[in-house]
């Protein structure tokens, strides 16, 4: 069951809310929990690369090895 949030805005954040729930005709709880969801998405995908670029035994390779080993799984 969905959990209930407030949160404030500010007056110029809340217009482009509105006007873009009205041009999508979408709820601005509909819009807030989609932003909400990607930036979770994106945030945990930040922390995968940063995992990795911290990581010393993760293989660093040129972006020419790279594109021959993306090549050659086709």
């Amino acid at each position: 069951m969905p959990a209930p949030i407030s949160l404030r805005l500010s007056k110029d954040v809340h217009e482009q809310l509105e006007e873009i729930a009205v041009e999508s005709d979408r709820t601005k709880s509909y819009l807030i929990r989609k932003a909400i969801e990607r930036y979770l998405e994106e945030y945990a995908d930040y922390r995968i690369a940063l995992d990795r670029l911290h990581d010393i035994d993760d293989e660093i390779i040129s972006s020419k090895e790279l594109r021959k080993r993306l090549a050659s799984e086709d």
